[in-house]
């Protein structure tokens, strides 16, 4: 059980349970200039001084025997103040390089910090940047690419939080996305073969007789993948189970991926002009 005392001063003292530096005492007070309640404590002869950012005392005394409890542990890096946004990217960045990821993942990370590196909170401390703040951020193009923004920002917080630079993430919404509405039928079809130039031409079949999408699945087809005799073509590549599938290829499809993959047993079937990797949305 944790006891706590207050002082003729006004202060508050919490006493450590024995086992625990018992003979350390924390200082709970409140600053004249200060509506916060301010802990002081010692621990292997370094003093750790600070807000609770709590104005209820009940609060802030659980606040400060927390902060103490992860002092003593050598989790909590009061000594430091958390990091810009902008400084915190650096080692984001090379988690992004260094990590785990899926290549569309690298880029979606790299663009989102490209975005949030223009706005206000990337000169802010993290602990200091709230909920109001990101939801006053406004980015350039659709709601998508804002999201774009805002996801990566959640997980620059949660990488940060994991390795104890912060202790809170605020709890901000995303923008609200509405979905696209082009159907890609006959007269679709017609008017943009009429103006486009290769591959898009025959991309457009195949991605309206397959529905495959097109940076992920359709544009990483490779010929180990196609199956002829079977008339199919199988992705995977997928986040979810069922992404993982066999498509049947339409005969004009067939016609077009014959084509492409003619003389070859492997490899890309859209193959870029850069050796050894497959088309892009840039190359299209």
């Amino acid at each position: 059980m944790l006891l706590f005392r207050s002082d003729p001063f006004g202060g508050t003292h919490e006493l450590l349970p024995c086992g625990l530096l018992g003979g350390d005492l924390v200082e709970l007070f409140r600053k004249n200039k200060s509506k916060y309640y301010w802990y002081d404590f010692t621990v292997r002869g370094e003093r750790y001084r600070g807000s609770t950012k709590e104005t209820n005392e009940t609060r802030a005394q659980k606040t400060a025997a927390l902060k103490l409890a992860a002092t003593i542990k050598g989790s909590d890096p009061l000594d430091r103040k958390p990091p810009t946004l902008r400084e915190y990217s650096k080692d984001f960045l090379q988690w992004v390089e260094t990590g785990r990821l899926e290549a569309d993942s690298r880029r979606y990370y790299r663009n989102g910090w490209r975005l949030l590196e223009q706005t206000k909170i990337a000169g802010m401390r993290m602990d200091q940047i709230t909920k109001d703040e990101v939801e006053k951020l406004r980015f350039p193009g659709s709601a998508s690419n804002g999201n774009n923004a805002l996801r990566t920002l959640r997980r620059m917080y949660s990488k940060a939080k994991e390795v104890t630079l912060i202790f809170e993430v605020p709890d901000f919404a995303l923008f609200k996305e509405h979905g696209r509405s082009l159907r890609l039928n006959d007269e679709a079809e017609r008017r943009l073969s009429a103006v486009a130039d290769q591959p898009l031409k025959d991309i457009i079949v195949v991605m309206r007789d397959t529905g495959m999408r097109n940076a992920r699945e359709l544009y990483c087809m490779r010929v180990e993948n196609v199956d002829f005799d079977a008339g199919t073509i199988f992705t995977p590549d997928s986040k979810t189970e069922s992404g993982r599938r066999f498509i049947p290829m339409s005969s004009r499809v067939k016609q077009i991926i014959e084509a492409r993959c003619e003389g070859r047993s492997e490899g890309w079937v859209w193959m870029s002009r850069y050796k050894g990797r497959h088309i892009g949305e840039g190359m299209v």
